[in-house]
């Protein structure tokens, strides 16, 4: 089951991609310093732009990154 906070956020994201204020900004990872390339809600407060990171994109194939869920009802170990 995907959490409350999750759900909360992709409602974020997908209201943010509708009204065209969503931005991919190059950052760097905190742990490898190494580039990533984020996903980020674009906001205002007065003059200034504030950045609300979401995800960064996969690096090399995704599809090698991620398993499918499980929606056949039988346990993964």
């Amino acid at each position: 089951m995907i959490p409350d906070h999750a759900r909360v956020n992709f409602q974020t994201l997908l209201r943010a991609a509708e009204s065209g204020d969503l931005a991919l900004i190059e950052c760097t990872d905190a742990a490898t310093g190494e580039p990533r390339y984020v996903v980020c809600a674009v906001g205002r407060d007065g003059a200034d732009y504030m950045f609300t990171p979401f995800g960064h994109l996969a690096d090399g194939n995704p599809y090698d990154a991620y398993l499918p869920p499980n929606t056949g009802g039988e346990m993964v170990a």
